[in-house]
């Protein structure tokens, strides 16, 4: 429990490399988590767990009203300058500064694994309307290419763990307040740099609470493999495969 706390507020510390290494997220998985059932297409979002706005600046680029809930201060600090049109507030999951039925979504990106759901399903129903939508994102590197693969045994020798979906049950124990939860899976390739890869890694909660000699060894071993790796050697742009895995569940009327 302590690793997973100290992981959980670690990001503050790199949210410079987070907001230049990290993805964004598909516009066919904004399409499907926004997808409006019946009525009007929802106007009013949260962001929960926003970082440094990954997912918000795409939020606001579609004229939406976004508000940005994320509790680390040094995330906070980039997203307010990087998409200064959101409202940007501190808190988590568990807890929201926000009113009773105060949206009309709710999105969760890369960060729901981080929540306790006991406390934090019944707080995103609080928050959304009536017929309101909770929606969950994760990007999840493709292993089938090889690169990827030795990426993944680089940072998990035991075996990649498993965060998309990771709290997606919680759901299953509120049927009261939510539907059954519906998926959709979006494969896609995310291009960057060298540099932004080593950034990924470098962002990374488990890599960001290594001992300072641990973490430069294992950024040195992915340099190293940008470097003398047939798929990346010689090339100043890495094409990285994806799966976003989407979530999502509307709140009971």
């Amino acid at each position: 429990m302590h690793d997973r706390t100290a992981q959980a507020n670690s990001f503050g510390a790199a949210a410079a490399a987070y907001e230049r290494g990290r993805p964004d997220y598909p516009a066919a998985a904004l399409d499907w988590l926004l997808q409006a059932r019946t009525g009007a297409a929802p106007r009013d979002v949260v962001d929960l767990g926003a970082g440094t706005g990954k997912l918000t600046r795409s939020l606001c680029a579609r004229g939406l009203a976004v508000t940005a809930v994320e509790p680390s201060e040094g995330m906070r600090e980039q997203l307010a300058s990087a998409v200064p049109e959101a409202t940007v507030l501190a808190g988590a999951g568990e807890s929201m500064p926000l009113p009773d039925d105060a949206a009309d979504v709710v999105l969760a990106a890369q960060s729901w694994h981080w929540v306790d759901t006991v406390l934090a399903v019944p707080e995103v129903a609080r928050v959304l309307r009536p017929g309101g939508t909770l929606g969950l994102v994760w990007n999840v590197r493709d292993e089938r290419a090889d690169w990827v693969a030795a990426l993944g045994r680089l940072l998990h020798p035991e075996g990649t763990p498993v965060t998309g979906g990771v709290g997606v049950e919680g759901l299953a124990d509120h049927p009261d307040l939510f539907e059954p939860v519906e998926r959709f899976d979006v494969p896609w390739t995310h291009t960057l740099t060298g540099d932004q890869l080593v950034d990924l890694v470098a962002s990374r909660s488990y890599v960001i609470t290594l001992p300072d000699a641990d973490r430069e060894t294992l950024l040195a071993e992915v340099r190293a493999l940008t470097r003398r790796h047939p798929a990346l050697a010689g090339r100043t742009r890495v094409q990285l495969p994806y799966v976003t895995e989407c979530y999502r569940a509307r709140a009971r009327t």
